[in-house]
């Protein structure tokens, strides 16, 4: 996106990224595609249906499997945002998926350890009006992928087996076997602790950004 950007300055370039929905919070974006658009000022021109259709085409020939999850565009030299433009080509791609996502990224102001890149979605104004948060927290999340039953079936099976052999094992050789493993019920405690305390901080940060934004 970043190379596609700078070989378009001073023009604004655009492409569609490809990649998958993990799961309701997670999205991996695994490669994107230029689009034959530009534009000046603060906007790109309309997307090109008949290059995105023929180039989707062609990806599936290829055995390319991957969906497009959003589009990019670049902002030469006057930051990340979107224009009233990139607003309705927004809607239109989240007219056709919901969780589509925008990226803008200014390759001018990009410098070396420094990316200056963002991602948007729509925000309902409706949503907006009954004070609700329209935004999703995902960080005290993470991957919602959820193992299967065998995999869970196969985990209970092997802890049964753990503890039969923990129970037949005299105390001596029990504490060799001990030695240096972590303490299970002890981690998890900690683990529980910190988890419980960053969701506390977040909830209060969202609740304190909805009072005074």
């Amino acid at each position: 996106m970043l190379k596609h950007g700078r070989a378009g300055v001073p023009m604004e370039v655009m492409g569609l990224m490809l990649g998958e929905f993990v799961d309701g919070y997670t999205v991996r974006v695994v490669d994107v595609f230029a689009m034959p658009q530009s534009g000046t000022g603060a906007s790109v021109e309309a997307v090109d249906h008949v290059f995105q259709t023929n180039m989707l085409d062609m990806l599936k020939q290829t055995g390319r499997p991957e969906m497009v999850v959003g589009w990019y565009h670049s902002h030469p030299g006057f930051g990340c945002w979107l224009s009233g433009v990139d607003i309705n080509t927004q809607q239109s791609f989240e007219a056709l998926n919901q969780r589509a996502v925008a990226v803008v990224v200014d390759p001018i102001q990009s410098v070396k350890g420094k990316l200056v890149i963002d991602a948007f979605r729509l925000i309902n104004p409706q949503t907006m009006m009954l004070g609700q948060e329209p935004r999703q927290t995902t960080s005290n999340l993470g991957h919602l992928n959820k193992p299967s039953i065998q995999e869970m079936l196969n985990l209970a099976i092997k802890y049964s087996k753990a503890v039969q052999e923990e129970d037949e094992l005299p105390p001596e050789k029990l504490a060799i076997a001990n030695a240096g493993r972590q303490d299970a019920k002890k981690h998890l405690e900690e683990h529980v602790s910190n988890l419980m305390s960053s969701n506390m901080v977040q909830t209060l940060g969202t609740m304190l950004d909805t009072v005074v934004f």
